[in-house]
């Protein structure tokens, strides 16, 4: 396997889908390392933050709620919150002129934080929320920390979803101004952030940046927040008093920030990236049969990440790799 291509199959990494973020990061010593991880203050955002901390790294935590972000992280030491709002590009641009102006270099992104399965919203210059919030947002941050990321050859985790399988990019109107349903919104916006990894670890690699996306796995966290519980009862997510049922896959915190952090800072992903990781390995394309596990081919085309690429330049008007 080249340096610059790698193959999207199973390595054989030794864990699963019950890993644990303690698992996936026994043995390794973040001293020293600088990470974002954006949502990183509720969820499984959360935990990886808990987790990195506790393996010695220093953790920068960009919150569109910043007070709650700061209560829910008190008592852990080497992290701080900012400001940022990923629907607001003026926003963005606020949090990574300051982060910037610190001078400091990044080791890890995670490109965490997402919003799943809203009522219909229009934000910015009237772009559909899940798309403008979980890529574009995105896709704006991480161009605008390219000086800080380069320096450190750092890698770029963005998390997606088994949602992805509902939808690839309707290029006729990824803004869903006709016929919006929030499934298929969520999925264009997942399928979204593997094409961004594909993307940026092809024209990064060459300059000792990785990126990697992934599905964390089932896991009844705040992403829920817009749905009816009406629709988690009829799902068997949760019982008549919002208990969450048990359910047969579905992972706990810990689990479900795992493969997040294996991606981040896993050895064993050493001159690797460009692929959708799922239960700590690479997984494997996603099979005919409807089974939704795998990755989708309309999720990993390179013709496909190239104009992704190009269009969110183009609406973001921020592009790190322009000529």
């Amino acid at each position: 396997m080249s340096n610059s291509d790698t193959a999207q199959h199973k390595i054989g990494s030794g864990f699963g889908a019950t890993s644990t973020a303690e698992d996936v990061l026994r043995g390794i010593d973040l001293t020293g390392n600088l990470a974002i991880v954006t949502g990183g203050y509720s969820g499984i955002g959360l935990e990886t933050t808990r987790a990195l901390t506790r393996a010695g790294a220093r953790v920068v935590v960009p919150a569109r709620r910043p007070d709650a972000a700061r209560e829910a992280l008190a008592g852990l030491d080497g992290v701080e919150v900012a400001e940022l709002d990923l629907g607001d590009l003026n926003s963005v641009a606020a949090f990574t002129d300051g982060f910037l102006a610190t001078g400091r270099t990044l080791d890890l992104v995670l490109d965490n934080a997402g919003i799943m399965a809203c009522p219909e919203t229009r934000v910015g210059p009237g772009w559909e929320a899940q798309f403008a919030t979980n890529h574009l947002g995105h896709f704006a941050l991480v161009n605008r920390l390219w000086p800080a990321i380069e320096p450190g050859g750092a890698r770029v985790v963005s998390v997606s979803s088994r949602g992805h399988h509902f939808s690839g990019i309707r290029w006729d109107d990824v803004h869903w101004r006709q016929g919006y349903d929030k499934w298929q919104a969520y999925g264009q916006a997942k399928t979204a952030n593997v094409l961004f990894a594909v993307h940026l670890d092809a024209l990064a690699r060459d300059r000792g940046v990785r990126a990697f996306a992934l599905h964390p796995g089932g896991i009844l966290t705040p992403l829920q927040r817009h749905l009816p519980r009406e629709e988690m009862m009829a799902n068997g997510w949760i019982d008549e008093d919002g208990n969450p049922i048990p359910q047969p896959g579905l992972k706990t915190p810990e689990q479900g920030a795992a493969t997040q952090l294996w991606a981040a800072t896993s050895p064993q992903l050493d001159g690797m990236g460009g692929v959708y990781l799922e239960d700590c390995d690479i997984a494997e394309p996603a099979p005919e049969n409807g089974d939704r596990t795998g990755v989708k081919p309309w999720a990993t085309e390179r013709d496909q990440a190239s104009r992704l690429w190009d269009l969110s330049a183009e609406l973001t008007g921020v592009n790190a790799f322009a000529r």
